[in-house]
C-alpha cells in the first residue's frame, strides 16, 4: 500500500468506502462479514475508512466503531452528515448549528470516538453551501474539539468551487472515474495548490468498471443499482456514475480494448491514482476478494501517456455525452 499526505498525516491511497456495510442500498451484509472486510483491508495496509451517518441509519458507523475497539492500528475515519430525515430533523432543519452538533455527537457515539478525524457535508443543497452557515458551524465544532478536519461531499463542479472559496475546507469528496473524467480539468489544479484533499468516490461506477456485468445482470430489489438506475431516489450520478446501465456495459468493452491485459477493477482504480491531485480513492467492498483487488491497484504500474490519451479521447467522444447528473 502506498500513502499520500493529508493534513500532516499519511493516508492510504486506497481507502475503504462503507456504504454497503449499512446493509441498505446494496443488499445485506452481516456483522461477521463486515468485520472480515474491515480486517482484510487494515491488514493490507489500509488506514482510511469512509462512512456516513445515513448508511443504514447508523449501522455502518456502529460496525466500524466495534471494529476500531478490536484493533490497535491507527485508522483514520471520515464520516458525513446532512442527509438524515429522522424527526425532528430533516431538510432544512439539518443545517442549524444544533442539528449539526447533534449529528456529530451521534457519529462520535456510534464510532466510539472522542473526536472525528474528518466530518463531511453529505451532498447537501447548493443553496446551503452558498449561504456558508454550515461551514461556520463546522468550524465552531472544530474549535470545540469535536472534529479535527471538515470537508464536503459534492455533486457538481459549482459546489466544489463554492467549497474551495472557504479556506477552512480540508477536503472534497467527488465522483471521479473513467466515466467522470472532466473534473480533472475543472478544479484539480486549484485544489492541489490550496492543499485541499480530493477523495474519489464511486471509483468503479457502482461495479460497472469491474467488467463483470452483462446487459442481463439483475440487481436485488433493495439495491440502489435497481431502484436508482434512473435517479428515482437520489442523484443519478451516484449510480453507475449516471451512465445508462446497458450503454455502460457496451462502453466498458471499449475501455477494455484500450487497457493492457489485466484486472479491470484494479486498472480503473490505478487510473484514478495516476492523478496526483487525488488523496485517496474509496471503493466499497461487499466481499473480501474485492478488498484484495482494490488494494492491489496501489502497486500497479502507472499507465503510459498513450493509454491515458486514448482513454481521454474515448471519454470525450463517446462517454461524456451519455453522462447524467453531471458534475
Amino acid at each position: 500500500m502506498n500513502y499520500r499526505k493529508f493534513k500532516g498525516e499519511l493516508i492510504s491511497e486506497v481507502g475503504l468506502g462503507t456504504w454497503q456495510l449499512g446493509s441498505s442500498d446494496w443488499g445485506n451484509i452481516d456483522e461477521d462479514k463486515a468485520f472480515e472486510i474491515l480486517e482484510t483491508y487494515v491488514n493490507a495496509g489500509g488506514n482510511f475508512i469512509d462512512t456516513a451517518d445515513v448508511y443504514g441509519m447508523g449501522i455502518s458507523e456502529k460496525t466500524i466503531g466495534k471494529f476500531l475497539k478490536s484493533t490497535n492500528k491507527k485508522i483514520f475515519v471520515s464520516t458525513k452528515l446532512g442527509r438524515r430525515n429522522d424527526a425532528p430533523n430533516g431538510w432544512p432543519q439539518n443545517f442549524t448549528y444544533d442539528a449539526i452538533r447533534s449529528h456529530v455527537e451521534s457519529s462520535l457515539t456510534h464510532l466510539g470516538l472522542q473526536q472525528l478525524f474528518l466530518e463531511q457535508l453529505h451532498c447537501i443543497p447548493t443553496e446551503e453551501l452558498k449561504k456558508g452557515n454550515v461551514f461556520d458551524h463546522l468550524q465552531k465544532l472544530k474549535d470545540e474539539g469535536l472534529i479535527m478536519h471538515f470537508g464536503a461531499s459534492v455533486e457538481t463542479t459549482e459546489e466544489a468551487e463554492i467549497c474551495l472559496e472557504r479556506s477552512e475546507v480540508a477536503s472534497l469528496q467527488i465522483i471521479f472515474n473513467l466515466f467522470r473524467q472532466h473534473l480533472a480539468d475543472n478544479f484539480f489544479d486549484r485544489a492541489q495548490k490550496q492543499e485541499v484533499g480530493l477523495i474519489a468516490r464511486v471509483p468503479l461506477a457502482s461495479g460497472l468498471l469491474t467488467g463483470k456485468f452483462t446487459a442481463q445482470t439483475v440487481f436485488s430489489q433493495n439495491d440502489h443499482r435497481n431502484y436508482n438506475a434512473d435517479g428515482s431516489a437520489f442523484n443519478v450520478g451516484e449510480t453507475f456514475s449516471g451512465i445508462p446501465f446497458t450503454k455502460g456495459v457496451d462502453l466498458v468493452e471499449k475501455i477494455k480494448d484500450i487497457m493492457p491485459e489485466g484486472n479491470l477493477a484494479e486498472q480503473s482504480i490505478r487510473w484514478i491514482l495516476d492523478h496526483p491531485a487525488i488523496t485517496t480513492v474509496i471503493p466499497g467492498a461487499s466481499k473480501v476478494a474485492q478488498v484484495t483487488t482494490n488494494v492491489a491497484a496501489s502497486s500497479l504500474k502507472s499507465f503510459d501517456i498513450e493509454t491515458m490519451n486514448s482513454l481521454k479521447s474515448l471519454y470525450n467522444d463517446e462517454i461524456k455525452p451519455q453522462v447524467r447528473g453531471m458534475m
